[in-house]
């Protein structure tokens, strides 16, 4: 929830890794509530967002590890 207050109130990018972790930490919250409870649905809706959260995160944290654009050679 806090992830989509500050999305809305333009505090945080979706594209950025502290809101997709956010997502991921969330999901995962949900997870295990939803496991504890017996609403594997809801559980299973969960783990579908925490894999979208946890590969966009994953892309943001390997474009940044990326060398830079290299000058092309002659």
């Amino acid at each position: 929830m806090a992830a989509y207050l500050l999305l809305s109130m333009g505090r945080m990018s979706g594209q950025s890794a502290s809101y997709q972790a956010m997502n991921v930490v969330g999901a995962a919250g949900f997870i295990v509530n939803g496991w504890w409870h017996g609403a594997l649905p809801s559980a299973t809706l969960n783990v579908i967002w925490m894999l979208i959260g946890a590969i966009a995160l994953a892309r943001i944290v390997r474009k940044r590890r990326a060398p830079s654009a290299r000058p092309a050679a002659d």
